[in-house]
């Protein structure tokens, strides 16, 4: 069974910082496709970050110089760090993994940045 349980979220101010984790379980994060997602109130989820199985990164346009992706193969975690928050950075952020015969998702952890 696939667990994904992400940590790290909270409330921050304009130009803040947070690293959110994703903790997985019953699958190795080193040899599968890491997604984060975010959804903001009243919007579609919207792709974030991933990082491929051989460590290739890429994010998206409206995080892009901001956040980063990256693993811990030893702790079978994944992370986002995120810098230089805004107040639409402001969403519950979601770790995903993605194969060919299944997806999960985390619960999720709510990121709110003041302004």
């Amino acid at each position: 069974q696939v667990q994904l349980v992400e940590s790290g979220g909270g409330l921050v101010q304009t130009g803040g910082s947070l690293r959110l984790s994703c903790a997985a379980s019953g699958i190795t994060v080193s040899t599968n496709v890491m997604s984060w997602y975010r959804q903001a109130p009243g919007k579609e989820r919207e792709w974030v970050a991933t990082i491929s199985e051989g460590g290739n990164s890429d994010v998206g346009d409206s995080v892009k110089g901001r956040f980063a992706i990256s693993r811990d193969n030893a702790k079978n975690t994944v992370y986002l760090d995120m810098s230089s928050l805004k107040p639409e950075d402001t969403a519950v952020y979601y770790c995903n993994h993605a194969s060919w015969d299944r997806q999960d998702w985390g619960q999720g952890t709510q990121v709110t940045v003041s302004s």
